[in-house]
């Protein structure tokens, strides 16, 4: 609760009609604060920093899948190469065997035995060279569905960001009315009557002044008491008063009970 203020402390006079113009002017500022909440909780904003974190794990992951692409890809090439030097060596060995260029009977167990090993060798090798394949298309696979993920995912921060911003403009072209207007409702209010009425509004969550109607201050929603309102009542209608209870300006209206 703010410091009571009564009629007699106050030091400001100013004509009636003026000061029901100042509760245009709350009402316009109460708009605007509405306006400036409203901005900074825009809901794709929320959305968009969502998105914008799922997009950097994402593309982390991706990271990690293209690099094992590429590892499997250098391992696949080299089993490629490892079976056919195997292959090649083989297909030599046979078209000597082959060929009859063989002289002794030990040089030729010894080729014979050397054909079957790498056989032996080039088999194990194409199981080598058939798992690296079935890992890099499994891989290959999982990169290509992190990359449609990603692209899926950029295209709808895309959307979210231009509701973001059309948002924004909407709420921006209001703010811009709404200022244009308070600069016109405030332009008959003295200096002093607004800055203390923006002395107020700080002190109480954005309401510097408030009515006065069935002899209930609307700022703080507390009846008067009989005996401050006889105070206001005895006052000069132009008389800048305060509510007792929560210290904001209090406008007389016709409706104030007073």
């Amino acid at each position: 609760m703010g410091e009571p203020r009564r009629p007699g402390r106050d030091p400001l006079n100013a004509d009636p009609f003026i000061q029901l113009r100042l509760l245009d002017v709350q009402a316009l500022d109460l708009r605007l604060d509405q306006l400036a909440h409203r901005r900074r909780t825009v809901p794709e904003v929320s959305e968009g920093e969502r998105l914008r974190a799922e997009r950097a794990k994402l593309a982390s992951e991706l990271a990690t899948a293209q690099a094992q692409v590429s590892d499997l890809t250098r391992e696949q090439r080299k089993a490629e190469a490892d079976v056919e030097q195997v292959r090649t060596r083989r297909a030599r060995d046979e078209q000597r065997l082959q060929s009859g260029q063989v002289g002794s009977a030990r040089d030729l167990q010894s080729l014979q035995s050397e054909i079957e090993s790498l056989q032996r060798r080039q088999s194990d090798l194409e199981d080598v060279e058939l798992d690296v394949m079935e890992r890099l298309e499994a891989a290959t696979a999982h990169e290509q569905e992190l990359s449609a993920r990603e692209t899926e995912l950029g295209t709808k921060l895309a959307e979210v960001d231009q509701a973001r911003d059309r948002a924004y403009a909407e709420i921006d072209a209001e703010v811009d009315r709404l200022r244009r207007e308070r600069t016109d409702t405030a332009a008959g209010v003295s200096d002093d009557l607004l800055k203390l009425y923006e002395k107020r509004r700080a002190q109480h969550g954005g309401v510097g002044a408030a009515a006065l109607r069935q002899r209930r201050c609307e700022g703080c929603r507390m009846e008067l008491d009989a005996r401050y309102l006889g105070q206001i009542a005895a006052k000069p209608d132009d008389a800048v008063l305060s509510c007792e209870e929560c210290g904001r300006i209090l406008i007389r209206t016709l409706e104030s009970g007073v």
